[in-house]
């Protein structure tokens, strides 16, 4: 089944930590973790609408910056969701900066900080100097940080030594065009057809018209067919896909019941894995996974397939030993 999720860690695997999911549907992409985000395109990082970070050591969120002078000026709103006290770590980084020329800008940045049982808000306006203003009421938190139609984003606090999310994505639904459906009606293959995934994941009425153009014959040709047809004809439905992204923890009884449930049966796991078995003692000093660790959460968790990064600085002459020692205790091919 193709991926409706396009993920793609931004760095090599000793690199900082940053995972951009596009979402082609919607034009638009998730980032999971902030590290050195200058690898991405301008197009790229405009494309973004919410970042999820881990916790805010310097190699998950120096990317923040970054991230900031490509959206300065841009009519666009940015949500970033982050651990306890991560308002605050949003804040001072804003008010490093001065801002007296901004006005006629609108950028808009919403931060959720996220505790175990409620998630308090504050928003920065560029128009307003990126003043902090606090949303007075704290909401429930029942392990969902984003809602949408075609997509869940779920969160759970894990063990670094200060706390750290880790992260699951959910799709609603998988959708897939049938190809051959779709010759038989004489249509062609297109950008409309991700007009239509968006209508059918909006949960848009059956008589909701869809707007189909193409050149045939150096002749432009348009159609407006119902949405509940083509629906029928030419769109199969199956369970949605889901991602994991777990990242700097230690391996503790509690931390990994947590893991296996947030990652279960994900389509694709991505898990730091930044030790070999050999220096499992020094993992534990400084509360991170080995890599043979990271193949036994996955294989719990039933995990279709494993993707494991981080990888600490000390093996870059050996990144195959951890690749190898994953890939044993997973019990399948593992992704680099």
């Amino acid at each position: 089944m193709a991926s409706s999720f396009r993920a793609s860690l931004v760095n090599d695997l000793f690199g900082d930590p940053a995972l951009y999911v596009a979402l082609p549907w919607e034009r638009r992409a998730l980032l999971f973790d902030l590290g050195d985000v200058r690898t991405l395109s301008a197009g790229s990082l405009l494309k973004i609408t919410d970042v999820f970070v881990s916790h805010a050591h310097l190699d998950h969120f120096v990317g923040f910056d970054h991230l900031l002078r490509v959206l300065i000026g841009r009519p666009k709103g940015l949500r970033l969701f982050g651990p306890p006290d991560f308002i605050g770590r949003v804040e001072g980084k804003l008010r490093g900066y001065t801002w007296n020329l901004v006005e006629g800008y609108s950028l808009l940045l919403e931060v959720h900080e996220v505790h175990p049982d409620r998630i308090v808000k504050a928003r920065f306006a560029c128009p307003e100097r990126f003043v902090r203003r606090d949303d007075p009421t704290p909401h429930p938190f029942d392990g969902v940080l984003l809602e949408e139609p075609q997509f869940r984003v779920r969160a759970v606090h894990l063990d670094h030594r200060i706390p750290c999310l880790g992260f699951a994505l959910k799709e609603a639904v998988h959708l897939n065009v049938d190809k051959a459906a779709l010759e038989g009606l004489g249509l062609p293959v297109g950008p409309w057809l991700m007009d239509l995934k968006r209508a059918i994941r909006a949960g848009e009425a059956d008589d909701h018209p869809i707007h189909i153009a193409w050149s045939e014959g150096g002749q432009r040709v348009e159609r407006h067919l119902p949405l509940g047809d083509l629906r029928r004809s030419v769109v199969r439905a199956s369970p949605g896909q889901k991602l994991a992204y777990v990242t700097d923890v230690v391996h503790s009884p509690e931390n990994a019941e947590r893991i296996v449930k947030l990652a279960w049966g994900a389509d694709l796991f991505f898990c730091e894995a930044a030790y070999p078995e050999r220096d499992r003692q020094r993992a534990a000093a400084r509360f991170h996974l080995t890599a043979a660790q990271a193949g036994c959460l996955a294989a719990e968790a039933k995990a279709r397939r494993l993707a494991i990064f981080h990888f600490s600085p000390k093996y870059r002459d050996c990144p195959g030993e951890l690749l190898d020692e994953a890939m044993a205790a997973f019990g399948r091919r593992v992704l680099p």
